[in-house]
């Protein structure tokens, strides 16, 4: 039954996907406006899609790695972009290696070490490990700025791999799997709408100072259509009820918006346009799961409050 659920549940994603891309190929033939942004999100989407796929349907271990590898090179391409010490390379490996034992909590389903490794152990370490350098220049901002990537691109991701392993219920046989699947696919397709709705109807900026391209249109329109499509999912894959799955629809959906416009503030403070190059139309690895670093976590707990 769990199954049969998210096996329906991934043919929807494809099925969605399709009929998306045909709208933009149309859209983008018929608009006055530049769609070439459009038309190469779509086309990294379907990559991005057929490796989620695979990694879900193989096994739940194969999930655990491609999420780590994801916080990996996020974590990468924070590193990259932001000005460090001398003195703070070899902290850096210190805090590459706090991946691999991250996500052994997840496999390991050890929620207590899980719940403190990086926020109290590995934020304590990273400063003593910086410190005897006795480098003392630049020593605040090194230490807020290493934890804040920690936070970001390790932390908060291994939120939505721990997703992963939660049983199933009695008003769900899906358990974690759907919850994932709900969590990712509601995430990303917020992203989308906020992004679409912007690109068709946008006038009015949200927050020109930070995102010049946001528009109370995109941020409104998207939040409505996460919301309805919440509800409308929830039953298929969750444990949710109506209630509760309207108000995880408006967790996620202004939760992505706060966590695009977030690393959107990190980039403009860095003078970049964009994380990385990695995936096309979309920037780097960053770029594409910035909404799912504050989703992940939040939604997390609140299914862990109500349900677990």
């Amino acid at each position: 039954m769990k199954l049969l659920a998210i096996h329906w549940a991934l043919i929807g994603i494809w099925a969605l996907l399709t009929l998306a891309s045909i709208v933009v190929f149309v859209v983008s033939k018929r608009s006055s406006k530049d769609m070439s942004e459009l038309v190469q999100r779509t086309q990294s989407w379907w990559v991005m899609v057929a490796i989620f796929t695979i990694a879900f349907l193989v096994s739940q271990t194969i999930s655990i790695i491609v999420f780590a590898l994801i916080s990996f090179l996020a974590l990468k391409e924070y590193f990259s972009m932001i000005p460090t010490r001398r003195a703070d390379r070899r902290v850096l490996f210190w805090a590459y290696l706090s991946i691999p034992v991250q996500y052994f909590w997840v496999y390991d389903h050890y929620y207590g070490m899980f719940a403190v490794f990086i926020p109290v152990y590995m934020f304590l370490f990273l400063p003593f490990a910086s410190l005897l350098s006795q480098q003392t220049d630049g020593f605040l901002k090194s230490v807020g700025t290493l934890n804040w990537g920690l936070m970001l691109c390790v932390f908060s991701i291994s939120h939505a791999a721990f997703l992963l392993i939660l049983p199933a219920t009695p008003e769900s046989s899906a358990g974690g799997a759907g919850l994932l699947l709900f969590l990712i696919f509601l995430t990303q397709f917020n992203d989308v709408a906020q992004y679409t709705w912007g690109k068709l109807f946008g006038r009015r900026k949200i927050i020109p100072g930070v995102s010049p391209n946001k528009t109370w249109e995109g941020f409104l329109g998207g939040v409505a259509t996460t919301f309805v499509l919440a509800m409308l999912i929830a039953p298929l894959v969750t444990p949710l009820d109506l209630a509760h799955a309207a108000a995880a629809g408006l967790l996620i959906a202004i939760a992505g918006f706060v966590g695009d416009v977030t690393v959107s503030a990190l980039k403009r403070d860095l003078g970049v346009k964009d994380t990385g190059s990695l995936i096309p139309g979309h920037g780097g690895i960053l770029d594409r799961i910035d909404s799912l670093t504050f989703t992940a976590p939040l939604f997390f707990h609140f299914i862990r409050y109500f349900y677990y």
